[in-house]
């Protein structure tokens, strides 16, 4: 098993710092796609296009089912109708027909007209989780914009909320808009919540993911160190800080972390992943 296949065979069992990963719909042999470092590189997704082209793949029956779900909506209390259809639809294109685009846009329509700090921040940190396994830059990158317009409206319910600064800075470094600055400005935004509160490790851990999205390896670990020491548990940190150590080169490190998440698991699978990564290592 290579690399990007045991992260995310761990990441598989791990929640963590709040966020949702979607694991069943992304394919473990697929690599996860780099991160431009000027967002506004990249071009969105048509979600039109996206639906139309999914639908297409569909028998008749379940493309009726979809039509008759949209155009279910009557007169009164349009907003309520609406709510529900649009969780109908994001069940269904996670559970019925794994599409992650689409469960996450229905995802966060649903939670935009609920609009309470509560929906709003669940839905963006479950597109948060995501994001390092979208399918495409494309996909990250409009993913990120609609968890970041969600983190932002939550900010407007409640400005003092940290876990929503944090999370509007993560979407920025996957590639949300955010001005000239392009991922700095997100880096920023998570840097000051780590400057108020050196133990916020949501932060910390973002600011480590951000050293990695950067290439500056070495921060990224000491970031990552910190985590595993305050969360011991936190698989998804260890796994980050060990390959942080891969990419700096420091392979006696990187064996070192993995054995220390080996003996974190019970699943053969996981520990059987660790084992043939070491042993690449070792030779």
């Amino acid at each position: 098993m290579n690399k990007q296949q045991l992260i995310l065979v761990i990441l598989g069992l791990a929640t963590v710092a709040g966020l949702y990963f979607f694991g069943p719909t992304v394919d473990p042999a697929r690599k996860a796609p780099s991160v431009a470092s000027d967002s506004s590189a990249v071009a969105g997704m048509n979600v039109d296009a996206v639906e139309q082209q999914a639908l297409a793949s569909l028998n008749p029956t379940r493309q009726k089912f979809i039509t008759s779900l949209k155009e279910s909506v009557k007169r009164g209390d349009v907003k309520d109708q609406s709510v529900h259809i649009y969780h109908q639809l994001a069940h269904f294109w996670k559970d019925s027909v794994p599409n992650p685009f689409l469960h996450f846009t229905y995802t966060a329509k649903a939670a935009e007209l609920e609009n309470t700090e509560k929906s709003l921040t669940f839905a963006a940190h479950s597109i948060l989780g995501y994001l390092p396994y979208a399918q495409s830059q494309q996909e990250q990158a409009t993913l990120a914009e609609n968890g970041k317009v969600l983190f932002d409206k939550a900010l407007e319910l409640n400005p003092s909320n940290d876990s929503s600064i944090v999370g509007s800075g993560a979407c920025i470094m996957y590639g949300a808009s955010s001005g000239e600055a392009g991922m700095m400005n997100g880096i920023m935004k998570v840097r000051e919540v780590a400057q108020k509160d050196s133990n916020n490790m949501f932060a910390q851990y973002m600011l480590g993911v951000g050293g990695m999205i950067s290439r500056q390896y070495d921060k990224a670990a000491a970031r990552f160190e910190k985590v595993v020491k305050a969360q011991p548990g936190n698989l998804e940190a260890l796994f980050k800080l060990a390959e942080a150590y891969e990419q700096m080169g420091n392979k006696e490190k990187a064996i070192a972390w993995y054995k220390v998440i080996d003996g974190k698991v019970a699943d053969n699978e996981v520990r059987a992943a660790i084992a043939s990564r070491i042993k690449e290592l070792e030779k």
